[in-house]
C-alpha cells in the first residue's frame, strides 16, 4: 500500500513538472559564440578588425559568461547575460560590452 502511494505520488508530481532540456556544452558554447559574432556592439567595439581568437574566460557572480575577443591590436572583454526561455526552450544571451578597444 505504501509502495503504491509512493509510486503514484512520484508519477503525479514528477510528471507534472515542466520539461526542461539543456543544450550540451558544445551547442551552448556555439550559441554563445554565435551571439558574439552577430553583435553589432562587438563589431563596433573592435573597430571591425579581424578576430584572432575568442576565449571563454569565466563566469561573473551574476551568472554572465565572460569572453575575451582578441584582435591584432586589442583584447576586448564582453559579457553574455543569460535569458531563460519563458517556457520550454533554449537559453539565449544578450551582450554587454563594458569598454571598446582604443
Amino acid at each position: 500500500m505504501i509502495k503504491t502511494a509512493a509510486i503514484t505520488s512520484i508519477l503525479t508530481f514528477g510528471l507534472s513538472l515542466p520539461a526542461s532540456a539543456a543544450l550540451s556544452g558544445f551547442y551552448n558554447s556555439g550559441e554563445q559564440i554565435s551571439t558574439i559574432l552577430s553583435s553589432e556592439a562587438v563589431g563596433d567595439a573592435i573597430r571591425q578588425a579581424p578576430i584572432g581568437a575568442i576565449t571563454n574566460t569565466g563566469t561573473r557572480d551574476d551568472g554572465a559568461q565572460e569572453w575575451e575577443i582578441r584582435t591584432q591590436d586589442c583584447e576586448l572583454k564582453v559579457y553574455l547575460v543569460p535569458k531563460a526561455p519563458a517556457g520550454v526552450g533554449k537559453t539565449t544571451y544578450t551582450v554587454e560590452v563594458p569598454k571598446a578597444c582604443e
